[in-house]
């Protein structure tokens, strides 16, 4: 465990106050605790403040004790204890958290840092010349299937290269980092493996397993039609020779896109036109109940079928995935 303490007193501000809109949801936090246990909400306070003022300083972290009636000691000791605080100014655009960790170094996290050093600064915790970026190296960040990957404040950007991490750092530095698409860089869904699934994709396995004696592992079962009273199947049309990448809808990934290929469902506009019975009819088809209507995928697709990558911006604020 390093030693961490708070910022010199030559940068640190007098005060500190919460926005009226963040006092506000500071007051509903508060409440969610039972009487008597209002201390528990430090961590979730001083997150905010530090979201705030991109640090937590030591005006942040008395004024939090005071809110939820605590010693500053005992405040001092968790703002000090977890490294998800940083306890000085780091960069206004970006922080980026670098994984050192076994699974990432080997995969190649020590090229990471060297961008780092070369596009931000030598030495960790410093900014570069006009204080806008900052890096550190961190231990595990739980994504060790996506190796290498970094954080930048709440986002994780896994499955890097050099030179994507450098161009993720210049967007963020040129004011663009809400645009950039967080998660595997490398056109993976989640942690799915690339390309799909290799093994146990039929039943060829089991009849070897039976014939050695062992336990059977049973392959996995293709979705059944579902029944007319849950919704209507929607229109399908031939495979066309350009298909829109249904990948760009937040939850769809591979596996998925080939599902809704194979009952002919290929571009923006079919998913668009889809109401109420056809989306209850594609939830019983793929079996995840309810993620057509979270993931907002008609709302998307409109906006893709009407005008790209750029609607999607104007509706969304944000880039596909």
């Amino acid at each position: 465990m390093s030693v961490r303490r708070l910022a010199e007193d030559s940068i640190q501000p007098e005060q500190f106050r919460f926005s009226r809109e963040n006092a506000a949801w500071a007051k509903a936090t508060i409440k969610k605790y039972p009487k008597g246990r209002q201390q528990s909400a430090i961590i979730p306070l001083l997150m905010r403040a530090q979201e705030q003022d991109g640090w937590v300083t030591k005006a942040a972290i008395e004024s939090v004790a005071d809110m939820l009636q605590m010693p500053y000691i005992r405040a001092l000791e968790v703002a000090t204890f977890y490294t998800q605080f940083q306890l000085k100014p780091v960069g206004t655009h970006a922080h980026v958290q670098v994984c050192g960790t076994t699974p990432c170094m080997l995969r190649g996290s020590e090229d990471l840092i060297k961008v780092c050093k070369n596009k931000i600064s030598e030495h960790q915790f410093e900014t570069n010349e006009a204080g806008t970026l900052s890096w550190e190296e961190v231990e595990c960040q739980g994504a060790c299937v996506n190796a290498p990957m970094v954080m930048i404040f709440k986002d994780a950007y896994e499955d890097l290269t050099p030179e994507q991490l450098a161009d993720i750092i210049d967007r963020f530095e040129a004011g663009e980092g809400e645009n950039v698409t967080p998660g595997p860089q490398n056109g993976r869904h989640l942690s799915a493996p690339i390309g799909g699934l290799t093994t146990l994709t039929d039943g060829k396995a089991n009849a070897g397993a039976k014939s050695n004696g062992k336990a059977a592992v049973k392959a996995p079962k293709k979705p059944k039609e579902v029944a007319a009273s849950d919704g209507v199947k929607p229109a399908a049309m031939e495979e066309p020779d350009e298909k829109d990448d249904l990948k760009m809808l937040s939850g769809v990934g591979p596996k998925i896109e080939g599902v809704l290929n194979s009952i002919g469902i290929f571009k923006f506009e079919q998913v668009a036109a889809w109401k109420e019975a056809e989306c209850a009819w594609v939830d019983g088809f793929l079996k995840f109940k309810g993620r057509i209507e979270r993931e907002q995928w008609v709302k998307q697709a409109e906006a893709l079928a009407k005008g790209g990558v750029e609607e999607y911006v104007r509706v969304f604020g944000k880039k596909p995935r």
